[in-house]
């Protein structure tokens, strides 16, 4: 005797299992919500805007951006972590919130590694090594130089406590065995004046705030934190050239809350790297000093885990503290 019910339940089941694969040959169906974790007009707003609107090109659905900016990134990142896994929310994700803030703020209330995975990685911004005109360092040696005669005097400037112009210091101090002193900012705008005036010796700077006071000769590049020169500034050294195992790159990537569907995240993930490979899209990009930048999920996966140990091992041993 057939069962009716079980049949029906069975039917149920099948269905279930289908739906999955189902949304995700639909996806997407309606607008898809961006968070970016700072404020308008920076790097990473950039970066959501000008790809969120490529890709909705192709995907045909149209990609919202929302700046959640707060505590360091946090709030928005945590938005992100705790949304619905599928495929409507998305976050911007700077190495800052994924690599470097879970071991700055202990009590963080996501789990980056359980509660975000990754779609793809977007740039990089690489930094410079900057000194005011009137320094006395012409170059990377120089300034190790004049830092290991008197340790603490120089100062460096960063845009707070546990930001990437801080981290990048401290790992150069350590590879160095140099001692400068910390004078961090409320960002990196106003670091960026008292450099300029003299006030602080040194500072870590992205690229596109420094470049235009290093081509009017108020600034001096000594060299620059990615692993090749970059064409604007072809004559100023990798840091890495003179300080064997520098590496300190700003990064930014695209992630989505745990458990999205796979074929979602290599639906987005493809659609992310077309765009990224436009010469249209790379070239508005460089206008803002982000060079784009692609990967596989499972690769931004690893540059999250990797990174977040590797800034924990730096921030134990300088014994960083936030504000």
């Amino acid at each position: 005797m057939k069962h009716p019910y079980r049949a029906a339940f069975a039917a149920a089941l099948i269905g279930c299992c289908a739906a999955p694969a189902a949304s995700a040959q639909d996806y997407p169906n309606k607008p898809i919500r961006i968070i970016v974790p700072l404020p308008p007009g920076g790097s990473n707003d950039v970066l959501a805007r000008v790809l969120g609107e490529e890709m909705s090109k192709t995907l045909g659905q149209p990609f919202v951006v929302e700046n959640k900016p707060g505590a360091a990134g946090n709030i928005g990142t945590d938005q992100v972590a705790k949304a619905r896994p599928d495929g409507y929310t998305l976050g911007i994700a700077p190495n800052q919130t994924v690599a470097v803030n879970p071991a700055l703020y202990p009590k963080l209330p996501f789990d980056v590694q359980k509660d975000l995975m990754g779609i793809g990685l977007m740039a990089t911004l690489p930094m410079t090594l900057v000194v005011p005109s009137s320094s006395k360092a012409g170059s990377i040696d120089e300034l190790v130089a004049m830092a290991k005669a008197e340790p603490g005097k120089l100062t460096y400037a960063s845009a707070g406590s546990g930001s990437p112009q801080h981290m990048s210091a401290e790992i150069f101090q350590s590879l160095t065995s140099t001692q400068m002193t910390h004078v961090p900012y409320k960002g990196s705008n106003p670091a960026l004046v008292d450099v300029l005036a003299g006030t602080v010796d040194v500072m870590f700077c992205p690229i596109n705030s420094a470049l235009p006071y290093i081509q009017n000769g108020r600034l001096k590049a000594l060299g620059v934190t990615g692993a090749q020169r970059l064409q604007t500034l072809p004559e100023v050294p990798t840091i890495a050239e003179k300080v064997p195992n520098f590496a300190s790159d700003i990064w930014i990537g695209l992630i989505a809350p745990a458990g999205t569907p796979p074929e979602i995240v290599q639906k987005l993930n493809a659609e992310l790297n077309r765009a990224l490979k436009m010469p249209a899209v790379q070239a508005k990009l460089a206008e803002q000093g982000i060079q784009a930048a692609t990967s596989t999920p499972a690769e931004l996966d690893r540059m999250m885990r990797d990174d977040r140990k590797r800034w924990a091992e730096v921030i134990k041993r300088a014994n960083i503290r936030v504000d």
